[in-house]
């Protein structure tokens, strides 16, 4: 198929040619005819495969041209990264219209410029839904001519505590004639129940199923027993500028986050950035445009920016730690491998993440390769310390799947001293005697 197909106005294929779409994707070519033509959508597509573009076409043809000062449309979205990108793809797409659309986030001092873009009027509105209510309950706006409603990312949103707020929203937005559309890299029954509150009779576009990757992107692990060893697989791996020549370092938490960002910067290539939540918002928009524009190399991030950054020719992804959720491994690496374009995600995994590893294998239906560590790449002694935290949190795992399992901590081999345990035996006795007497 090609846009034309689509029977789209001239501005907006004049957009479309402009922002360089040479066809649709598969999501595009089932999704936007079933919106152009009224029905409520759930949209499911691995992530880097145009669902922005398969929503908001369709939504500016509805619009049409600029009208009124309150909104008629309403997409939602998780974090203010991804609304930020959404409504650079609005900007892109309906630059020959007269649309206008305000995006609305939290961040130190965003809210003033906000509540004047929203007193200004608009036809669109792109939010997080916990600022959209915010602005909404100062009586800044009027969400009753909303006709059309768009849920992206909403596995995210969930995972995110945001259902009071959806609750709190669709009572808020009437539901007569309103269109609605969900989409989704993932589908978990969680979204599952929430689509029977959102849509009515919707067209199921599944382009994949649950969790799957995609194939452009080649994926790998490595068996990496501690973090000082991480640390030097990380910098043996960064240091040929060549291959690894656009990368984001993906870290569970911030902390671990800095640290790496901070031994980047001294050890390997002052051509390195770092975001997370802490970062302020106009911190993390310009480490994200400076990457995105090719100004740094090296892209450290919590998974606070693992949806919603839409960069080109990103060459690796390298999850440093293994993502607590593990859909969230699918929107990690599908920051790489876009559009078609080929691309590595690459893992390391100590003790803990190997059994995560597993899991993840089982959610997205393949199998992971490991690679060897190089021989040039220092493999140090696990501290005590480490060590224990790591023997721990896999007991709780597989006790938690297995109550019969007992494993190094168990509660008779807690003591690892045995002359502590055997002090604490005899307190307990001698306490026991006391009572008796």
């Amino acid at each position: 198929m090609q846009f034309e197909d689509f029977k789209l106005n001239r501005q907006l294929l004049n957009a479309i040619e402009e922002a360089g779409y040479e066809k649709p994707s598969p999501i595009q070519e089932q999704a936007i005819p079933l919106l152009l033509a009224g029905h409520d959508v759930i949209g499911v597509a691995q992530t880097g495969t145009g669902k922005t573009a398969a929503f908001m076409l369709p939504l500016l043809m509805k619009l049409k041209y600029a009208q009124g000062e309150n909104p008629r449309a309403l997409i939602l979205a998780p974090t203010r990264e991804l609304v930020i990108q959404i409504h650079e793809h609005f900007e892109m797409l309906s630059k020959y219209t007269d649309l206008r659309a305000v995006a609305l986030y939290g961040g130190s001092g965003s809210i003033k410029r906000q509540l004047e873009q929203v007193r200004e009027g608009m036809d669109l509105i792109i939010a997080t839904p916990g600022r959209l209510l915010d602005i909404y309950e100062r009586n800044e706006l009027n969400l009753r001519q909303i006709k059309t409603m768009i849920m992206d990312e909403a596995d995210r949103i969930l995972d995110m505590g945001f259902m009071p707020q959806i609750n709190r929203l669709l009572e808020i937005i009437s539901s007569k004639k309103r269109q609605n559309a969900l989409f989704s890299a993932t589908m978990p029954e969680k979204v599952v129940k929430l689509t029977h509150d959102f849509l009515t009779f919707p067209e199921e576009i599944n382009i994949s199923h649950v969790a799957v990757t995609a194939e452009t992107v080649e994926q790998k692990y490595y068996e990496v027993p501690n973090f000082r060893t991480k640390i030097n697989l990380l910098d043996y791996l960064l240091k040929d500028k060549e291959v690894f020549n656009k990368v984001i370092v993906f870290t569970r938490t911030k902390d671990v986050a800095n640290n790496v960002y901070k031994f980047l910067g001294r050890k390997v290539d002052d051509s390195v950035k770092v975001i997370h939540s802490n970062k302020d918002q106009n911190t993390r928009s310009n480490a994200f445009n400076d990457f995105k524009n090719g100004d740094i190399r090296i892209l450290v991030a919590t998974d606070v920016a693992a949806r919603g950054l839409d960069v080109s020719d990103v060459s690796h992804v390298i999850n440093f730690e293994v993502p607590k959720q593990y859909d969230d491994y699918v929107h990690r690496i599908g920051r790489t491998g876009r559009a078609e374009k080929e691309g590595i995600a690459i893992t390391f995994a100590n003790v803990l993440d190997v059994h995560h590893i597993k899991r993840i294998e089982k959610l997205i239906g393949k199998k992971i390769p490991q690679n060897r560590i190089p021989t040039e790449v220092d493999i140090t002694e696990t501290p005590f310390e480490e060590n224990q935290k790591l023997i721990k949190a896999l007991d709780f795992i597989k006790q938690r799947e297995d109550p019969t399992y007992k494993g190094a901590f168990h509660h008779k081999k807690r003591y690892l001293n045995p002359k502590d345990a055997g002090k604490k035996k005899n307190r307990s006795t001698s306490k026991r005697g006391t009572k008796k007497k």
